[in-house]
């Protein structure tokens, strides 16, 4: 079990919060026992808001649970990951086409700035800035598509994959790439043009996925 943090005591909706933080951050890995007592200490939570933490992320598809086995964090398989990723593409597209029918001349400035941080993060060969940056253009695509349904959905199905066990943006030449793909997005939503967004986001999941599977052969040839 990971070593305990110090956190404050917390409600039901904060245990959650912060066991859902561990699991994504990578704190807390795939197949990772978790145990009551151990949690309870971690999160500085009551036991009966661990288990319902735990409840709800199993609901999330973050934790799985067996009679006499306990808790432990999901192993999200090859298969799953790419599965989901195809999930999000379909979503995805629907957001930035729905956000290029939405965007103002305000939202246009923000995806731009964003947009400009993720190059210097990249240019300065910070991968997990460019990452961070990556989820805040996400969510302002979100925000200005107000698809709160579909965001949500969107939202699980990212959590599901848990980045930490699969990350394309760490593969020799996908970087560079990732900038490229985004920069299309960004600017066929801020041209307004719904059609030419929704190719430039399924373009984007394309090479993802493609990504995504060079990873899975690696590992299986044990190369990763």
């Amino acid at each position: 079990m990971a070593s305990a943090v110090s956190l404050s005591p917390t409600r039901n909706g904060d245990a959650t919060d912060q066991l859902r933080s561990l699991i994504l951050g990578g704190r807390l890995m795939p197949n990772q026992r978790l145990v009551e007592a151990d949690l309870v200490t971690m999160l500085g939570s009551s036991r009966s808001h661990v288990r319902s933490a735990l409840a709800r992320l199993e609901q999330e598809g973050l934790v799985v649970s067996a009679p006499n086995r306990g808790a432990w964090v999901r192993l999200v398989t090859g298969e799953e990951a790419i599965e989901i990723t195809q999930a999000r593409g379909a979503l995805e597209g629907l957001i930035v086409r729905q956000a290029a029918l939405n965007v103002t001349k305000a939202d246009t400035a923000q995806l731009k700035r964003i947009e400009r941080k993720m190059r210097d993060a990249l240019e300065a060969g910070d991968l997990l800035g460019y990452s961070e940056f990556n989820g805040q253009l996400h969510a302002e695509l979100y925000r200005i598509a107000k698809l709160p349904i579909v965001a949500r959905l969107l939202l699980n199905l990212k959590s599901q994959t848990v980045r930490y066990q699969y990350r394309p943006i760490l593969l020799p030449g996908r970087p560079p790439a990732s900038i490229l793909e985004h920069t299309e997005i960004v600017d066929a939503v801020c041209a307004a043009d719904p059609d030419r967004a929704e190719r430039a986001m399924r373009k984007h999941i394309d090479e993802v996925l493609a990504a995504l599977r060079q990873i899975i052969t690696d590992r299986e040839a044990g190369a990763l």
